[in-house]
């Protein structure tokens, strides 16, 4: 199959709050290279308080996203409280009227991703930050359906894309955020919301991978 029904998105949601909270130390420790090191314990308790809020009963893809979405816009300070907030509600509207997920749709969930974090964080690709992640992993994904691949070969090459742009803020100097004071002494290191947003994406891919294969 090349879509999964949107009433299904308990597992996709499971995955990334798992992948948040399990990833709550190291994201903390990147964090504390160039910041005050709070990341990955604001992140594991906003996607846990998430994951009560939604409860047991069956949730929809655009359900769950938006609840993450609203209690990180909420209940989690600093800065990446909102900028994940934001990306998550912008990500549940763009499904939300869509009885499954095909490629196109997630397409479009991630633009408006993409969109929501330039538009409240003033960031470019470039800048370390956690769009060095996002913006190359929403180009591969278009890149590919333009090409014609099916939706898992394309999420595949988005987790790909992901990983790639995480990586590449090893080597870049911070130019926003708390961590832009230090300058130069900022390179060297990963960006913690590179690093979030590459284990969302990737629990994201895969879990749909997942749903596509049954």
């Amino acid at each position: 199959m090349d879509s999964f029904a949107n009433q299904n998105g308990r597992v996709v949601i499971e995955n990334v709050i798992a992948a948040v909270r399990d990833n709550a130390a190291l994201l903390s420790e990147i964090d504390g290279a160039v910041g005050d090191g709070d990341h990955g314990v604001n992140m594991a308790k906003g996607f846990g308080r998430a994951l009560e809020k939604i409860g047991t009963p069956p949730v929809s893809l655009s359900e769950g996203m938006a609840v993450i979405g609203s209690v990180l816009l909420t209940e989690i300070g600093g800065a990446m409280g909102p900028l994940y907030g934001a990306l998550f509600r912008a990500m549940s509207r763009a499904c939300k009227d869509s009885p499954r997920v095909d490629a196109a749709v997630f397409e479009s969930m991630l633009r408006k991703a993409e969109e929501a974090v330039v538009a409240l964080g003033n960031a470019k690709v470039g800048d370390k930050t956690m769009l060095d992640t996002l913006a190359p992993a929403v180009q591969a994904f278009a890149d590919c359906r333009r090409l014609g691949l099916s939706f898992a070969g394309a999420l595949s090459v988005m987790m790909k894309a992901a990983e790639e742009g995480k990586e590449s803020t090893r080597d870049l100097v911070a130019r926003v955020g708390r961590s832009s004071r230090l300058g130069e002494r900022s390179r060297g290191t990963l960006d913690a919301g590179a690093v979030s947003c590459w284990l969302i994406l990737t629990a994201m891919g895969r879990a749909m991978m997942d749903l596509l294969s049954r």
